[in-house]
């Protein structure tokens, strides 16, 4: 294994960060403690989970990610060994078994924050996160931002700050990270937390050969500033594992399960894909090291949030940090990178 550090901090984390939306729909309890185990194993250190998980989201499976993980962790005593990531859920998703009001308030985050310590048994998290932002922005396949006149929120970027910085002098938290975050949200952050207040050290955000787009302006403020992205669907919703092109494609893929999935299966996303996989077949690498390697490389990613639900794909997402890529291969991505950008943004 590889390892980092959390962006202005001592805290050490794997370049392969297991993430585990799975656990607790297309994974049972049992397969999420073998998966945890293994990964252990294989020198993973750093867990990423929410309070929404698992996925898809339902009132039925809530928190069971983090029931599940807090399970392995009473059963193994392994919490001290690892670096433990949660995230609080925001408004205007419509999850309202999560809570009726989901907004970035005071109580909801005490709220939040104790319910997941609780399913997790344990006393803190190292990395609280926020899901995804209380105003209306670009994310989950849009491209474009069209601004809302009737949008009732206000500034409010100190005052989440604020009570974070509260939850972090408690000792319930250690660091703060955003998610699904924009370069207007990041720098705002950035700047109120120059006022004494702490400083979102990660973004959480989509990053793949299907969707670059971090590279547009967050990458900049990920290296000027120093702030870390964890890169999640690196493999595209197993889009970029080729497994979706074969003539009889597995049912119990999460695409083939859920058809609200469909992100990264556009007709220009499978054409892109098809060439990738050329270019993997052509340095006889699969696809998975292809995709998966080209993030590790990535200078503004600290971790790379993997996901599985058969531990044969578990076994091959970590072995993708042996794997590097030479600059003939680099260019031969970019040269189709040139004609497909960012088919799922």
């Amino acid at each position: 294994m590889k390892y980092t550090v959390l962006p202005n901090t001592d805290i050490k984390v794997s370049k392969i960060c297991l993430g585990t939306m799975t656990f607790g729909n297309q994974n049972s309890e049992a397969d999420a403690h073998e998966q945890l185990s293994y990964a252990v194993d294989k020198g993973v250190n750093f867990i990423d989970t929410a309070e929404m998980y698992a996925v898809p989201p339902s009132a039925a499976t809530q928190g069971k990610t983090e029931e599940y993980i807090g399970n392995w962790f009473a059963k193994t005593g392994k919490r001290e060994e690892l670096v433990l990531a949660t995230k609080i859920a925001g408004p205007s998703r419509g999850m309202t078994w999560i809570r009726e009001d989901l907004s970035f308030s005071k109580q909801n985050f005490i709220t939040a924050l104790e319910d997941s310590l609780k399913r997790l048994q344990t006393d803190y998290v190292d990395l609280y996160q926020l899901h995804w932002p209380e105003r209306n922005v670009n994310i989950f396949g849009q491209r474009n931002y069209s601004h809302d006149a009737s949008e009732q929120w206000e500034d409010n970027f100190n005052q989440v700050l604020s009570v974070l910085d509260e939850l972090v002098k408690s000792g319930k938290i250690r660091q703060v990270g955003v998610s699904n975050e924009t370069p207007y949200g990041t720098m705002r952050f950035l700047e109120e937390a120059k006022k004494g207040l702490p400083r979102m050290i990660t973004v959480q955000n989509p990053y793949s050969l299907l969707n670059r787009t971090y590279e547009y302006g967050m990458s900049e403020i990920s290296m000027r500033e120093d702030i870390g992205l964890l890169a999640y669907s690196p493999l595209g919703f197993g889009t970029l594992s080729g497994k979706y092109l074969l003539p009889n494609p597995p049912k119990d893929g999460r695409v083939a399960m859920f058809p609200r999935y469909q992100r990264y299966s556009s007709e220009q996303s499978t054409l892109a894909i098809r060439k990738y996989k050329e270019i993997a077949d052509k340095y006889n690498m699969s696809l998975t090291h292809l995709a998966l390697a080209f993030i590790n490389q990535q200078p503004f990613v600290t971790s790379n949030i993997i996901g599985a639900t058969k531990m044969s794909q578990l076994k091959e997402n970590i072995e993708s940090i042996h794997v590097e890529l030479t600059t003939e291969i680099l260019a031969d991505i970019e040269q189709v990178h040139s004609i497909i950008p960012n088919p799922a943004p």
